[in-house]
């Protein structure tokens, strides 16, 4: 959730494709909201560096993008000018969301829940979505799943360069939280004045919640009924599976 030097390099990393598939997910869910997409408000929570909430605006929708991150929503803004379209960017910490308005639907994907480390602060992120959506509002997320968190990522190991950078992330089992993952990302950028790579250091800690944990804290919230799914909203739920889709509403 805490990009520093990593926001200059997650363009270039990250598949681009996965966007399009949130969005996807976020579209097929406003057709049970009984407004035309211009007029539906829409919340990109921790929206990084702005991709799909450019992909939603293009769509006709009136977005929003919060992030905890300067450096990410720098590159945003500079994205949503070269796309033309108008998109506000925030910058606030998705425990605290005073000062927002009120929107029809927030989304927060990319494993970005999965930071929360405290569960309490789960909890509070929880409250505070669920007081910026309208009464009939939908929230929308996804995390990492247990078995992601303890079986797959723990020894993973991905490295990449190219003529001017390298990236290399290590993930390691983590002591700090249950089901609990930390991910050691180490940047190298050439650096034309000296001739020489700049290098850059980044720990990123996650941990995992079972289902059962996310459906009692979204009920106690005041969350109606939760459904949760795979596969961007396409297959039905599965425990043993990298990723899980939630989505939930207020009536």
């Amino acid at each position: 959730m805490i990009y520093t030097e990593f926001a200059k390099f997650y363009d270039d990393l990250f598949d681009a494709t996965l966007y399009d598939r949130w969005a996807h997910f976020v579209v097929n869910k406003t057709k049970g909201i009984q407004k035309p997409p211009s007029e539906i408000k829409i919340l990109d929570l921790a929206c990084g560096t702005g991709r799909l909430a450019i992909k939603l605006a293009q769509k006709g929708f009136q977005v929003t993008g919060a992030d905890l991150s300067e450096d990410m929503l720098t590159i945003a803004e500079q994205r949503a000018r070269e796309a033309s379209v108008d998109v506000p960017f925030i910058q606030t910490d998705m425990r605290n969301l005073d000062g927002l308005d009120q929107y029809d639907l927030i989304c927060c994907f990319d494993d970005s829940l999965n930071y929360l480390i405290d569960q309490n602060d789960l909890e509070t992120t929880f409250k505070a979505v669920y007081d910026h959506l309208n009464s009939d509002g939908q929230f929308l997320f996804d995390v990492i799943s247990p078995y992601q968190a303890t079986e797959v990522y723990p020894g993973y190991m991905y490295n990449y360069r190219s003529e001017d950078a390298a990236f290399m992330w290590t993930s390691y089992e983590g002591d700090f939280a249950p089901m609990a993952v930390e991910h050691e990302l180490n940047f190298f950028q050439y650096n034309e004045e000296k001739d020489a790579y700049d290098a850059y250091n980044e720990i990123h800690r996650e941990r995992a919640y079972d289902d059962t944990v996310i459906k009692d804290l979204l009920s106690q919230t005041g969350f109606l009924v939760t459904l949760a799914s795979t596969d961007f909203g396409d297959n039905p739920f599965v425990r043993e599976t990298k990723r899980w889709f939630f989505s939930t509403g207020k009536d």
